[in-house]
């Protein structure tokens, strides 16, 4: 059993090993005069109801505390909250599309549309490769590249039991240019 501190290590490693793999092309720099916003953070998820052996529709909420940079030398927190409705299961979990919400710290947000996603288990860790784009605010129009690493907060068998009630996430999100 991994300690909360190589747990955390491991996930900011798997996110690092991730998102160098995934690869979406990108506009011109300074297209529409618009900078890409990358955030990088945790969520603290939750499943509603929570995910049994059975796969079942299932609300998926997560909360974000993010850092992100918005252009050179400037970075800012910011806040997420991601909502979606997937048929999920401890097993599985369905290429869900959902909505982030992203506030940042100057009073603007982004409205993303998550529409895409690829999942793997790996050794007891989600990862979860989303696309999606911008849809109101900050980068309205821009692709959105989403990935979140996720161990269980809980034991495997609390799949039989209880079920699995919530996660805790290494999320990166990608405001593409």
């Amino acid at each position: 059993m991994l300690s909360r501190r190589g747990t955390t290590v491991m996930l900011g490693f798997l996110a690092l090993v991730v998102s160098s793999l995934v690869w979406a092309p990108a506009a011109p720099a300074g297209t529409g005069g618009y900078e890409a916003v990358t955030c990088t953070g945790n969520a603290h998820g939750s499943y509603d109801p929570p995910l049994s052996l059975l796969s079942r529709e299932t609300r998926i909420h997560a909360d974000v505390r993010y850092t992100c940079t918005t252009g050179p030398g400037r970075t800012a927190p910011a806040t997420g909250s991601f909502d979606a409705v997937a048929p999920a299961s401890c097993i599985s979990l369905s290429s869900a599309s959902g909505t982030e919400t992203v506030r940042y710290t100057d009073g603007s947000r982004s409205v993303i549309v998550i529409d895409g996603a690829t999942t793997a288990r790996v050794g007891g860790v989600l990862v979860v490769l989303q696309s999606g784009r911008v849809t109101e605010g900050r980068g309205e129009g821009h692709y959105v590249r989403r990935t979140v690493t996720s161990l269980s907060q809980q034991l495997p068998t609390d799949c039989l039991t209880s079920g699995l009630q919530g996660t805790r996430s290494a999320v990166q999100l990608e405001i593409l240019p």
